[in-house]
């Protein structure tokens, strides 16, 4: 299966990048420190990819798993070296499920599944980057 997708040079350093389906996203980079931007960087797009692909997984597993949750939100902290090309040297996802009577056996399971087997985004950056996981369990009244 191929996919494609076209982008295009809007101004200064502001692209849209267009789907099959015309789903469009706005990526940007100041062209100076501080500058302005109008979108995500192509490098916090690729950490959106990962954790959003990693979310999926984990929401379907929990829902296979019939765990009683209400939200799952994953904030991601990564580092970047300094030499170019700037890439992500450790990323890290940090799962926070809430919900009623979460067991946490299963929500462990469930990132490590996405992690291991699933999460096609993870498995791209695993040759290149530190990925880790962590979680917390909020309980809802």
């Amino acid at each position: 299966m191929t996919t494609t997708v076209s982008t295009q040079w809007v101004k200064d350093y502001t692209f849209v990048s267009t789907n099959q389906a015309q789903q469009s996203i706005v990526m940007d980079s100041p062209a100076t420190q501080g500058a302005e931007k109008i979108g995500p960087s192509p490098m916090e797009v690729v950490l959106m990819g990962l954790s959003a692909c990693a979310g999926i997984d984990v929401k379907l597993i929990l829902s296979k798993a019939q765990q009683n949750f209400s939200d799952i939100q994953v904030k991601v902290s990564a580092d970047r070296r300094e030499e170019i090309p700037r890439i992500y040297t450790d990323i890290n996802l940090h799962f926070i499920v809430t919900g009623v009577d979460l067991a946490e056996k299963q929500v462990a399971r469930a990132i490590k599944l996405s992690a291991e087997k699933y999460c096609s985004v993870s498995h791209m950056l695993q040759d290149t980057v530190n990925i880790t996981h962590s979680y917390e369990l909020v309980a809802e009244k």
